[in-house]
């Protein structure tokens, strides 16, 4: 299972965060960057960036770009860089190519063809990324191990997480990574951007604001816990941008556990009396539902009793799309909210 399996799953068994895509295509060799040696991103150089694993020094502006990890790819990509290798898409991934749309029609806007493919399922391939001769690797959102960063470092600089692994937002993702490939200034903008396309694009809900939001992992074999994204995810920390508040429980659970993800036993679901909307994965969303009703200690969540449930249909593009990122964002987040919403507006 990939480390992003793990992060999309939170170590369980059925989705991505062993789930695979097939499909490679041929290393790309488009330059990472636009412009020769004297433009004024290159004048940046060396940059120092730091993070959880250690400093990273980038000497010169990188010219191959790689990424490991879910989503960082997309940073370059949106600033208009086409990386020479990434992660092979391994959920949402709709036509089994290893790469999700709304990267697909980057790289035809850009005129690119598809970089090399890391398959990450059973963690980083170290010899894969070597082989793309990068001059830096962006992971600010990932799960490296210290073992990984190390092993990684000996084939060219990396930028890792700044905190928790697989807990940096988008926003961060972007400053970290735009910054190691010398558009901070584009990278900033890009955060503006995309701020501003949430914003406007919430505003078309506006039965969600106000509305508490909980981001949850729903195992319907298994209903003796309640697994949730706590607001380090970037799961959750979207649905609040789109307005939606932030549920005690998960405040708790963001305050005094470490990670991303948090698991409360179903006995105690008096703890989430105040979440009036659950958002999550399900292979098959109305039974699904069905089963949670049925369940006495679900039953007792808001959401739940009233059927405000958005359950996105499991490994799909809209599913992967819940995870915010620089290329879903304009993709797919109208699709989103308005599932979400959808839900608001089933609760009887």
């Amino acid at each position: 299972m990939s480390t992003r399996s793990i992060s999309l799953t939170a170590a369980t068994l059925t989705l991505t965060l062993g789930l695979a895509a097939c499909g490679s295509s041929p290393e790309s060799s488009a330059p990472a960057t636009s412009g020769p040696a004297d433009t004024p991103a290159a004048a940046a150089f060396p940059v120092t960036i730091k993070h959880t694993l250690g400093e990273t020094t980038v000497a010169e502006q990188p010219q191959r770009v790689a990424t490991v990890g879910w989503a960082n790819h997309e940073v370059p990509l949106a600033l208009g860089v086409t990386p020479v290798g990434m992660a092979k898409a391994d959920y949402g991934d709709d036509d089994g190519d290893g790469v999700l749309p709304w990267v697909e029609e980057k790289l035809t806007e850009l005129g690119a063809t598809t970089p090399q493919l890391f398959d990450e399922t059973d963690g980083i391939d170290f010899e894969a990324v070597a082989n793309t001769q990068p001059d830096v690797i962006l992971a600010a959102y990932s799960g490296l191990t210290k073992e990984d960063y190390a092993t990684l470092s000996k084939i060219a600089p990396v930028v890792a997480y700044p905190d928790q692994a697989w807990g940096t937002s988008m926003n961060d993702m972007i400053r970290l990574n735009s910054q190691a490939i010398g558009k901070k200034a584009e990278g900033e903008q890009l955060v503006a951007d995309l701020d501003r396309q949430i914003s406007e694009t919430a505003a078309k809900y506006p039965n969600l604001a106000g509305k508490s939001g909980m981001f949850a992992f729903l195992d319907p074999s298994d209903l003796s816990k309640v697994q949730f994204y706590n607001t380090r995810d970037p799961r959750a920390g979207l649905l609040q941008e789109a307005g939606l508040t932030v549920p005690a429980k998960v405040t708790e659970a963001t305050q005094n556990e470490t990670g991303f993800f948090s698991t409360v036993s179903a006995e105690n679901t008096d703890a989430f009396s105040d979440v009036d909307v659950i958002v999550s994965y399900s292979a098959d969303p109305a039974a699904a539902l069905k089963s949670l009703q049925a369940d006495p200690r679900w039953a007792k969540i808001p959401a739940v009793k009233s059927g405000a449930v958005a359950l996105l249909k499991d490994n799909t593009p809209l599913a992967a799309s819940g995870n915010p990122s620089p290329l879903n964002i304009p993709w797919g987040l109208d699709a989103y909210l308005k599932t979400v919403n959808d839900a608001v507006g089933k609760a009887t």
